[in-house]
């Protein structure tokens, strides 16, 4: 079942159940997901790892809106938190610091450092960020990584 399928079917259950925002909120995303989508060059379906991007991003705009709206508005704070809970069903697991540095780990020794320099974190992310890609917070990964070379 691809992920426009399970939010769609999650959309049905919740316009039964007559809950109006969180059908919202998936409407919102499946929408997010159709038009990823439709705007692909190749019209292909959407994959996965795309799905999942798109889920991100949606969180991440979410959150940004949650984060920028006036603290006495509540009406906004409150339909941007909904957002995000029902949105991170749908989200795939972050990895832990343990899997990145695991990552991380792996593309030192596959570009063959083994005390990474500052001078060295280029080089270093152009191959680690799209093994992560999806999967992992790029802040996350770029803390991870400057801890390391300390």
């Amino acid at each position: 079942m691809s992920r426009i399928d399970e939010v769609r079917a999650a959309m049905v259950e919740a316009m039964k159940a007559k809950d109006k925002q969180r059908k919202d909120a998936l409407s919102m995303l499946l929408a997010a997901l159709k038009n990823f989508e439709i705007d692909k060059k190749d019209h292909t379906p959407i994959t996965e790892d795309e799905a999942n991007a798109v889920v991100k991003k949606e969180i991440k705009q979410t959150q940004e809106t949650y984060d920028l709206a006036p603290a006495d508005r509540e009406d906004i704070r409150g339909e941007a938190a909904l957002r995000i809970a029902v949105y991170k069903e749908f989200a795939p697991e972050d990895m832990g610091v343990e899997q990145i540095k695991e990552v991380i780990l792996s593309v030192l020794a596959e570009l063959g450092i083994e005390a990474p320099t500052a001078a060295d974190k280029g080089r270093i992310m152009k191959v680690l960020m799209p093994k992560v890609k999806g999967k992992a917070d790029g802040k996350a990964v770029n803390d991870t990584l400057a801890a390391m070379m300390k």
